[in-house]
């Protein structure tokens, strides 16, 4: 029975030692390199007084820093990424909230701590490679290891502003990579790309099917994501078979007309998650790869990043949503309505999960961990916890669950209770819309809207009158040249509603 991520790893480097792991402009590892470092980071970090604490790891994206990741554990360690493309208060924000002691470098980033005011040991990643592993000293630290000890912290965006870090367990990441990788059909044939920032959860599922696997991954250059026909031609040039990507990254290739230039030859497997995505993108994904998989991932980081899967095993109209599916292995879902009582089939409810793919909570927040982490009210009997998602959604006829909106957006506007999942929804069947969000203005009681795309605002206001009824009818359109999005392949809209409130 596997009860530490690092078996995962220890088996595969044992089975293919020389095969690569994952590739990057910040260099290659087989997956023998990277047992090797991964323990000697382990030991450095032993020897320099470090355990059961969070280090930080401030390296350029790549296969060294995944090392780094592992070598956290191996120390008994939990890891928390942070990245220079993040904003530097809310690396601050970050630091303050773990008063980490340690700091893992390289000599790019190991420059630019002093701005964000940490007072911590910084320990230089070249230098703790350097001396060899002790292999007695990783053995007493992984008998003391069981499988509910933390290995990692994401910090989401909260809705007071303030970063909330997730704390995720060996327990809760072995039941994501089991279930993700067997409901997905992956295997050690699979040449992933990334696209998704290390600071997330979202890279589980490739760094998870490569160790679990012996698969490789390519880690993807992040300007590439500006210029979608070399992205392509990028996917083609290393053989990219699996895609594990936010929809919007895929809705970005197949909007810019790519396809008519160059299509990803070999990609076999898709999956999204992230925003909705839209069934006219999705159309043009399927119709240059008639013969590869797709798969629609639904789960916030306090299920350790996905819990519901659907495969898309039809056509679907323009307007309809793609379904989240049904929950993985070992997985609930739960729809409660205001009072905790089960809605009725079809009908909207909070979408609430139990199981072990359920986090530890969240770090130094005691009191926002008991207000998402509760008891099920569905059960008097014995504790059992389940997590409070905010989300909407109801099931569909064929007990598929399908993602709704935010509870933060759902509104009531002329007497009417509101989607503003549904506006977007409806929009972004236009032709000539790309992309679309909706805000809802609470003081002037107007529904904002936002698109991109070459569609004039006369003809999608036109469009959406036609399909949706008055009290849905946006008050304001604004046509942008590109949508803001969040590292993690979300719709900016703080952004949006900080250019709208400055207008």
């Amino acid at each position: 029975m596997i009860t530490n991520i690092l078996d995962y790893l220890e088996k595969t480097a044992e089975k293919v030692p020389d095969k690569l792991a994952f590739s990057g402009d910040a260099g290659s590892l087989t997956f023998k390199e990277l047992l090797d470092r991964s323990k000697r980071v382990g030991t450095y970090l032993h020897t320099a007084g470090y355990y059961k604490k969070p280090v930080v790891i401030f390296m350029e994206k790549g296969a060294d820093a995944i090392a780094a990741t592992f070598g956290v554990i191996y120390a008994g360690n939990y890891y928390v990424v942070i990245d220079e493309e993040m904003p530097a208060f809310r690396i601050e924000l970050i630091l303050k909230t773990l008063n980490a002691d340690c700091m893992i470098c390289d000599e790019k980033s190991e420059p630019l701590v002093e701005k964000f005011g940490y007072t911590g040991r910084i320990c230089k990643y070249d230098r703790m490679v350097h001396d060899l592993p002790k292999q007695d000293i990783l053995d007493e630290i992984r008998k003391e290891q069981i499988d509910t000890d933390p290995i990692y912290a994401v910090f989401t965006s909260g809705s007071t502003g303030v970063p909330k870090g997730v704390l995720a367990c060996h327990r809760s990441v072995i039941d994501y990579i089991e279930s993700f990788t067997l409901a997905a059909g992956l295997d050690e044939t699979c040449v992933f790309a990334n696209q998704a920032p290390l600071y997330f959860d979202a890279p589980l599922k490739e760094i998870g099917a490569t160790i679990k696997f012996g698969a490789t991954t390519y880690i993807v250059p992040k300007q590439l994501f500006m210029f979608p026909i070399k992205l392509v031609e990028y996917l083609n040039e290393h053989k990219i078979n699996t895609l594990c990507w936010a929809a919007s990254a895929l809705s970005l290739v197949s909007s810019m007309k790519t396809f008519n230039k160059v299509i990803p030859e070999y990609v076999k497997t898709i999956t999204f998650v992230g925003e909705v995505f839209p069934v006219k993108q999705l159309n043009e994904w399927k119709r240059v790869l008639p013969n590869a998989s797709f798969y629609n991932l639904y789960g916030p980081t306090e299920t350790t990043g996905v819990c519901c899967i659907y495969k898309v095993d039809r056509d679907f109209e323009l307007e309809e949503m793609i379904p989240a599916g049904k929950p993985f292995k070992n997985t609930k879902i739960l729809l409660l309505d205001e009072n905790g009582k089960e809605v009725p089939k079809g009908e909207v409810g909070e979408i609430c999960v139990k199981g072990t793919c359920l986090t530890l909570g969240y770090y130094k927040n005691p009191e926002k961990t008991a207000e998402c982490f509760v008891q099920n009210p569905l059960n008097h009997d014995y504790p059992e916890i389940i997590y409070k998602t905010g989300d909407l959604g109801k099931l569909n006829n064929d007990g598929d669950l399908v993602y709704v909106s935010r509870k933060d957006f759902q509104i009531k506007h002329m007497g009417h209770r509101i989607e503003l999942g549904e506006i977007e929804v409806v929009a972004s069947a236009k032709d000539g819309v790309e992309s679309v969000c909706c805000l809802f203005d609470n003081e002037k009681k107007k529904i904002i809207f936002f698109y991109t795309g070459e569609a004039s605002k006369a003809d999608v206001a036109a469009y959406i009158k036609e399909k949706l009824p008055r009290y849905m009818f946006p008050s304001y359109f604004e046509q942008l040249e590109r949508m803001p999005y969040t590292a993690n392949g979300k719709i900016d809209r703080v952004n949006l509603k900080a250019h709208y409130e400055s207008k």
